[in-house]
């Protein structure tokens, strides 16, 4: 996402819908429900101009017809954090829920922060047939863990042929995907770069490095601060007056927190410059969970800075 330039004079935020997509204009004051279809967005988008901004929520890929109109018709457009949006909601006491409340506040979100929100642009075709090749095998990692812990439980003699079945054919499709996300990888330059200088760091591996580059795109272009912060493992302050509470991370992406955590376990054993931070927090009394979430906020700072110099680097050589 880029940030917009020129700031909008007309906000439409849209509660979209499998089905239906409700639409509120600021400019009129009006709501009216269109089809969740493409030449319904398209006659849509063209009646908009570049001094709008269009609004909508993350809705598990529904909206994904209506940013690509709005992004054909050079009609801004921005994607909200549903969390985010919803809190915006809650401020002003409303407790009703409806897709026409949602549409309405969609655009007021947009009237009030534009200035911080990030115009949507199309996303690398690679990049997103990498994250749900990433997201899948993810999937059936966990059902075959799913399956094997049922096939190791007191009273599974009676299913286990079943199960062991499962668990061979998920095994089949988890090898096929790893080929098919490493053959992605190799096929896109950035990315192909981009692995090798993750694969450099101690404690990730091929699959830990495709999963960052997946579902943190964004990595390489951020400060650290952000990087912790978008990954879930940056320490968020508890105070108040006179007291000091303990810091917690909260919020993030999770499954990146998760394949954080098991790079951070690698990490932690052995030899090299993390193993020894881990091992001298657990010396200065620091909790194991503490450690490693020391050491995933480490991991993931690093991995951030590697990959923003070599695309520094390169870019110098091409200049």
């Amino acid at each position: 996402m880029t940030q917009i330039s020129t700031p909008p004079v007309r906000f439409i935020g849209c509660d979209v819908g499998k089905a239906v997509v409700t639409v509120f204009d600021s400019l009129t004051g009006q709501t009216r429900d269109i089809p969740n279809r493409k030449p319904d967005l398209v006659r849509l988008a063209r009646a908009l101009d570049v001094g709008c901004l269009v609004v909508c929520e993350a809705t598990g890929g529904y909206e994904a017809k209506l940013l690509a109109a709005m992004l054909a018709a050079g009609v801004p457009a921005h994607r909200a954090d549903a969390r985010k949006v919803k809190a915006f909601i809650r401020s002003f006491g409303t407790l009703g829920k409806s897709d026409a409340i949602d549409a309405q506040a969609l655009a007021h979100y947009g009237a009030e922060r534009h200035p911080a929100l990030a115009r949507w642009v199309q996303p690398d075709p690679v990049r997103e047939e990498l994250q749900a090749l990433v997201l899948t095998r993810v999937d059936l990692v966990r059902l075959r863990q799913a399956h094997r812990n049922r096939l190791a439980a007191p009273g599974a003699e009676a299913v286990a042929t079943v199960l062991r079945a499962v668990v061979r054919e998920v095994d089949k499709q988890v090898r096929a995907l790893e080929a098919r996300i490493a053959a992605c990888l190799r096929q896109h330059p950035a990315l192909n770069r981009d692995l090798a200088v993750l694969r450099d760091m101690r404690g990730i591996g091929e699959v830990t490095a495709a999963a960052l580059l997946a579902l943190m795109p964004e990595l390489g272009a951020l400060s650290g601060r952000e990087a912790a912060s978008l990954a879930g493992v940056a320490p968020h302050p508890h105070e108040s007056g006179q007291r000091s509470g303990y810091r917690k991370t909260r919020g993030g992406r999770p499954e990146v927190k998760r394949t954080l955590f098991m790079a951070a376990l690698v990490a932690s054993q052995g030899k090299g410059t993390l193993a020894e931070v881990y091992r001298s927090l657990i010396a200065r009394g620091k909790k194991p969970i503490v450690a490693l979430t020391a050491l995933m906020r480490k991991l993931v700072v690093i991995a951030n800075a590697k990959l923003r110099d070599a695309r520094a680097a390169e870019a110098a050589q091409v200049s």
